[in-house]
């Protein structure tokens, strides 16, 4: 007896999700999520790229009736799960899973948010979704090899979001197995996503868990139609593991005990996740020695290899970002400008700090340094460690195994919430911020998304 299709395995995984019993740490993971990825996308909702892309969207008519997160607007579902994506990645603050190096929250909240306005889905219905989104886009990214899916060029959040997209969808939706299956055959043929961006601080990358996002959508509605599509879409000759990756490990897609979305962190750092932990060492130094930044003569980082040429090449390009992509993308600067301002907020990561001559000059003293043993561990951890030379010749050092906000050093509720209320104040005013947070709390227990939606646009 041959075996089953991997597509078909997963989506029987999924199917499962939906109707048997999760545990009430999950879910309340789910909820956590969802209260991050609302607060990402609310706080990258007028961002310029945000905006661009909006305005680029009405010149096709994609008008609608779904909710766009931190505006008045409306669009039609996918195009709202493609709007409210970018504008949740816009930032660099949304969630990333551990071994598969890729953003979760804002392909997937986008497209079940999306569907479940579309169907008025229950809340419990949307977090199993989220739930099972997150499971098979974290193990597709991890069975890809991160470091060897980056070397082909891609970015897993739009390659591998776009299953996690058309699964949560699939769920809202109420396919069966074998619908879902179908709906991950489809979503294999809308796999994109580069990392060109990087040549000159692009917005594209904003772009891709929106995409994935709307091609989750469209995958899943055409599943339901009956459109067909290929079974071995992961595993064929053809297929997602042979096609977008050196160094596939199928093994990765079996369950490994647990819940990837158990396994998801959330950022500090308005920053590449390379750079959260360097940039946690590099602040408790700065709080342990009240370092002043004229006196530091020299840093160095311990970097991984999977980040160095993401956030540390080309060295002289990366000490002078020439946009907030750039900014957001480097590792001198992100390190240079938490020691001057003690801070790596938004904030921090915006265009007047890009010509701050203070921060120039101590971003021309960092450099990366490639560790094996850091290699070691990764992606189970991301681990770092920081060294700053002063002028007078003394040394602080600090080491991090697990950044803020992983797994292992979660945040705590207090911590989330302000995250939430400070990025969704940027849309919302504090009233409104006060209904959507209540909102968030009752959510699993609600039976409509709209209550939700309508406390996350601004008030008339």
């Amino acid at each position: 007896m041959s075996e089953q299709p991997v597509a078909v395995r997963l989506a029987e995984e999924v199917a499962a999700i939906a109707r048997d019993d999760l545990p009430a740490p999950v879910l309340e993971r789910a909820l956590d999520l969802l209260r991050d990825y609302l607060g990402v996308a609310l706080g990258g909702a007028g961002e310029e790229s945000t905006v661009a892309l909006r305005n680029g969207l009405a010149t096709l008519h994609a008008g609608g009736h779904a909710t766009l997160l931190g505006v008045a607007d409306r669009l039609s579902a996918p195009h709202a799960a493609l709007a409210n994506g970018a504008a949740a990645h816009a930032l660099e603050m949304d969630d990333t899973h551990q071994g598969g190096s890729i953003h979760l929250g804002a392909t997937v909240f986008s497209a079940a948010l999306a569907a479940a306005e579309l169907a008025d889905a229950r809340g419990d219905t949307v977090l199993r979704a989220a739930v099972g989104g997150y499971e098979v886009a974290a193990r597709l990214a991890m069975a890809l090899r991160p470091a060897a899916h980056y070397g082909r060029g891609f970015h897993p959040t739009g390659t591998c979001g776009v299953f996690g997209a058309a699964a949560a969808t699939a769920l809202v939706f109420g396919l069966d197995r074998d619908g879902i299956a179908a709906a991950l055959g489809i979503a294999g043929s809308q796999a994109a996503g580069s990392m060109e961006f990087l040549a000159n601080g692009a917005w594209t990358k904003r772009l891709h868990p929106g995409w994935a996002a709307l091609a989750g959508l469209h995958a899943a509605a055409l599943a339901r139609a009956g459109f067909g599509a290929p079974a071995t879409i992961i595993e064929g000759r053809s297929g997602f593991l042979h096609a977008y990756t050196d160094g596939a490990d199928a093994a990765l897609l079996r369950p490994s005990g647990g819940y990837e979305l158990l396994r998801t962190s959330i950022k500090p750092h308005a920053c590449c996740r390379y750079m959260q932990g360097p940039i946690d060492a590099a602040l408790a130094l700065r709080a342990a020695h009240r370092l002043d930044p004229s006196n530091v003569a020299r840093i160095e980082i311990g970097m991984l290899a999977a980040g160095h040429p993401i956030v540390c090449e080309p060295l002289d390009a990366k000490r002078r970002p020439a946009s907030v992509v750039d900014a957001q993308f480097s590792l001198p600067f992100g390190i240079a400008v938490a020691l001057v301002c003690g801070s790596a907020s938004p904030a921090e990561f915006a265009p007047p700090r890009l010509a701050d001559p203070t921060v120039l000059r101590l971003a021309a003293c960092v450099v990366g340094v490639r560790d094996s043993r850091l290699d070691a561990v990764f992606p189970r951890e991301w681990p770092s460690w920081v060294r700053i030379t002063l002028r007078d010749g003394r040394v602080h050092e600090a080491s991090v195994s697990h950044p803020r906000g992983d797994p292992e050093n979660f945040p705590a509720p207090a911590e989330l919430d302000a995250k939430f209320r400070t990025l969704a104040a940027r849309a919302l005013p504090e009233a409104a911020v006060a209904r959507l947070a209540a909102a968030v709390d009752a959510f699993g227990e609600t039976p409509s998304v709209a209550p939700l939606l309508a406390a996350a646009v601004p008030p008339v």
